[in-house]
């Protein structure tokens, strides 16, 4: 009885959701806004840059500064090594570690007004800011840095990878040698060289973070030497984890989702640079304030003391 009385059930529920179908499908969500103000959405302005791009060009500009986050001395005199410091999440990052108490040694390659301007953002916390120039690709520099970082500041307690390259090819015959190359030694042996100069000066309670991205879980098509990195940064968090677990250090990776930084319209085109970020549920990118939180918990002893080896995304719902 009751099998014979399913058809017409469903039938039922059919009948009503073909009535309800007809007063047309829910409109579109507006980008969703959870945060302490209201974060740009697409469309932007079309835009494109020259490597390694120009944050102070942005349109609109990068929200770093997170003025509702209150610092509470997580990381009260420890010295953070952030690659990348410059601008977009390094700069972030940089700005709410001293506003946690750290003094902090930012590494960039080319962009001197936007590491002043960093520089500038971290002296008004309150902390100290060393700023080196230079290419992560070459592990003499790499060791450079991290010498003069312990003899400004005389410790080590929180590095962070977090430079990279990255320009989309829609081929793979297309990617050139050259491409591939500038792509694999950033984003890997720039992570591998700074680690290696960084860990013998680590303590007990030190912590390593590396900046993955989603493109290292999911994959982007047209961003496929990229994406290769970034999975191998997520595979080199697990296994570093594993082997200094010993020494005290934790290493863990945060992989965002789209954020508005120079790193995009400095890759893409500027059509596609109106619409980024326009197709995660949020309907919007992340603001480097909103993704920088997550580098302090995971470099505060107090926070994450029992997190080593992690992947945290930060994708928008994505």
């Amino acid at each position: 009885m009751a099998r014979s009385a399913t058809p017409a059930k469903q039938r039922a529920i059919q009948k009503k959701v073909a009535k309800d179908d007809e007063k047309g499908k829910p409109a579109t969500i507006a980008a969703m806004q959870a945060g302490g103000r209201t974060y740009p959405a697409p469309p932007f302005p079309k835009q494109h840059q020259k490597k390694p791009g120009d944050e102070s060009k942005l349109s609109p500009p990068a929200l770093y500064d997170a003025p509702f986050y209150l610092g509470s001395e997580k990381l009260l005199d420890k010295v953070a090594l952030v690659t990348g410091g410059d601008s977009g999440i390094g700069r972030s990052v940089a700005v709410l570690f001293a506003r946690e108490g750290a003094d902090v040694v930012i590494l960039h390659l080319d962009e001197d007004d936007d590491a002043k301007q960093t520089a500038e953002a971290v002296v008004r916390e309150g902390r100290r800011c060393l700023v080196l120039k230079g290419d992560v690709k070459d592990s003499k520099f790499c060791a450079k840095a991290v010498a003069k970082a312990v003899a400004e500041f005389g410790k080590l307690d929180v590095l962070v990878n977090n430079a990279a390259f990255q320009v989309h090819s829609y081929d793979i015959e297309d990617l050139s040698d050259d491409h591939f190359d500038e792509t694999l030694k950033t984003n890997l042996y720039g992570y591998f060289h700074m680690t290696k100069a960084a860990v013998p000066h680590l303590r007990p309670g030190s912590a390593i973070i590396n900046t993955g991205s989603i493109t290292g879980i999911d994959g982007q098509k047209t961003l496929l030497d990229y994406s290769m990195t970034k999975g191998g940064i997520h595979a080199f968090t697990r296994a570093l984890a594993s082997q200094l677990v010993s020494k005290g250090i934790r290493v863990n990776a945060v992989a965002p989702g789209p954020v508005w930084s120079p790193l995009n319209p400095s890759d893409k085109e500027a059509e596609d640079v109106s619409k980024f970020g326009a197709n995660v549920p949020m309907r919007r990118p992340a603001q480097p304030e909103e993704i920088a939180p997550a580098y302090v918990f995971l470099a505060s002893p107090h926070c994450s003391s029992y997190i080593t080896g992690e992947i945290l995304p930060i994708i928008g719902g994505y």
